[in-house]
């Protein structure tokens, strides 16, 4: 039996103000074909996943807090105990608009690594509204922070 235990999973911090522990895929002791999944914490008053895209569909299920979840055009508020599913291609973006941390599941398919981990990592993210499509109005600005030496 294969258990990946997620209060022995370190993760990653990005500069985007989050930490990402892999459940499934990446570097998780479980690895699926078809999907992979994890848990993201969300450091208060702007913790994000910064607009980006990717090929594959995703859902994000927010276990605690309160976000601002930018879908394509669309802009809204998200809570704890509600999903959001993240078509194929579309650019997306969570931003926790609360005073405490969010968290939120996310799994997405097929499996394998996505661009945009390792573009924020690096300081290579697109930028919206000038190298890819701009956030819906009113929305939080993108991080596009580079990593701290």
């Amino acid at each position: 039996m294969i258990i990946s235990d997620l209060a022995g999973i370190e993760g990653r911090r990005y500069p985007a103000r989050r930490r990402t522990q892999n459940l499934v895929g990446g570097s998780a002791p479980i690895q699926c074909e078809n999907f992979c999944m994890g848990y993201v914490t969300l450091d208060p008053d702007g913790g994000q996943v910064p607009w980006h895209n990717q090929d594959s569909e995703e859902v994000y299920f927010l276990l605690s807090g309160t976000c601002e979840m930018c879908l394509g055009r669309e802009r809204q508020t998200v809570t704890g105990g509600q999903a959001v599913y993240i078509p194929p291609g579309t650019f997306h973006q969570i931003t926790n608009i609360g005073d405490a941390p969010a968290t939120f599941i996310y799994c997405y398919g097929p499996a394998g690594d996505v661009d945009h981990w390792r573009q924020e990592l690096a300081g290579t993210l697109p930028r919206a509204g000038t190298d890819v499509p701009s956030l819906p109005d009113g929305a939080r600005p993108q991080c596009t922070d580079k990593p701290e030496d």
